[in-house]
């Protein structure tokens, strides 16, 4: 029979420890986010539909984005066993320069209408992290702004080519008087996606108040007060503002542009050069050869073509093809560490979060990037111990297995897909 006895008072003192309460509001509800998806769930309760669904949506049916993220759901790992790896390295050299992490800031446009701290807390929480933070074209802080926000860390610049060339001319010698050390050259962006969640919102830059909007900002206050209390935006290359994101880029972009482009601002520009938006391997290699120091194998978060290809399910065929030749990185559809880590396995030298970024910086500013950081770091650390690597250098395509649930058909296109 079991033997029982009255609770003794000091053990039960002994259960009863209780957490000092967190009283500061913010702090503890990103202690409480223990994953990026987290995170998108503290974000869109904090804020207005119109600004969050700008972020969280992409191209018509999103069809590219649901796939690009299945993509790294159907992982499959294979650890090896007895292998110690206590002390993990996730440092890296990318372009020239080192990363503490294999992944950086990726371009996002409008960002201070996510929230209003926008590209200050996103080139603060990178300089803090060691890794390099992108200004978008489309950015709300002036190239020199983020220069001031991240004055000793790795600042990059992603560049559209603007019907007005000499805009984008001036943005390309801007970026380099400031030291930003490498440009992004964004090829997938001629005319702009169909994005209908921002149709059906009525999203407009700048925001405007309707009924919908006033309704949606009532349990929403802050983001408000932050919006109409703060400078207005300052856009780094648009100089008028008026009217839907898709009609904006649609009046900025050329759908001519072309390999001339690449090659004259390749010729203006002292840094590394690299092409965003590759989705081939076809042009991956002509890339290449043209000299180019690296791509980025990206559809635009699904925010362009729908149905476009998957980038990382591209990657170990244009890393078979280029890898040895120049520095291929992914983007796509990226919200843990673990897809950081098999992005690397099979051959990627980094990659790039946009979304992720972005569900931190509206979850709470600077700190909710900050968290963005921890997260993703803590979940590479986590998964390289599990798999027994104590450095990015140790993990290869053994590592990973691509489950697919999307086969192409023999003879309609499938070569064409790679």
């Amino acid at each position: 029979m079991v033997q029982r006895q009255l609770p003794k008072v000091g053990e039960l003192l002994e259960l009863m420890q209780f957490k000092k309460p967190e009283l500061d509001a913010r702090k503890r509800r990103l202690d409480a986010a223990l994953t990026i998806g987290d995170l998108r769930t503290i974000a869109k309760r904090r804020t207005p539909k119109a600004a969050f669904d700008y972020t969280d949506g992409a191209a018509e049916g999103e069809l590219s984005l649901d796939r690009a993220r299945r993509a790294f759901e159907d992982v499959e790992f294979h650890p090896d066993i007895l292998r110690p790896a206590n002390e993990v390295d996730t440092s890296c050299e990318i372009l020239g320069g080192p990363s503490a992490l294999p992944f950086g800031i990726a371009p996002t446009g409008f960002t201070r209408l996510m929230q209003t701290e926008g590209e200050t807390a996103g080139a603060s929480a990178a300089a803090a992290a060691g890794i390099p933070f992108t200004l978008s074209t489309l950015g709300t802080t002036s190239i020199e702004g983020v220069k001031a926000a991240n004055p000793v860390g790795r600042n990059w610049f992603q560049l559209y080519v603007m019907k007005q060339r000499e805009i984008s001319y001036g943005l390309v010698e801007r970026a380099a008087k400031a030291g930003f050390d490498t440009l992004q050259f964004t090829v997938d962006t001629p005319i702009a996606g169909a994005r209908l969640r921002d149709k059906r919102n009525g999203f407009s830059i700048p925001p405007q108040l309707t009924v919908g909007t006033i309704v949606n900002a009532i349990p929403r206050p802050w983001w408000w007060y932050d919006f109409l209390t703060t400078p207005k935006l300052e856009f780094a290359s648009l100089s008028t503002t008026g009217g839907t994101v898709g009609e904006l880029l649609n009046a900025a972009m050329d759908p001519t542009i072309s390999y001339e482009d690449l090659d004259i601002i390749r010729g203006m520009w002292p840094g590394k050069l690299v092409v965003k938006g590759v989705q081939n391997v076809q042009d991956a290699a002509r890339l290449v050869d043209l000299g180019v120091d690296g791509i980025v194998l990206s559809n635009h978060g699904g925010r362009q073509l729908d149905r476009a290809p998957i980038p990382f399910r591209l990657l170990p065929h244009v890393v078979r093809e280029v890898g040895k030749d120049a520095t291929v990185m992914v983007d796509t559809g990226i919200m843990n560490g673990a897809d950081i880590v098999a992005s690397i396995a099979l051959g990627a030298k980094f990659t790039l979060i946009g979304r992720a970024y972005l569900y931190g910086l509206m979850a709470g500013g600077r700190e909710g990037v900050d968290r963005t950081i921890a997260i993703l770091r803590s979940e590479i650390e986590r998964t390289m111990t599990l798999l027994g690597v104590s450095s990015l250098a140790e993990l290869e395509p053994r590592h990973v297995t691509q489950l697919t649930r999307l086969v192409p058909v023999a003879g309609q296109g499938a070569e064409a897909r790679v």
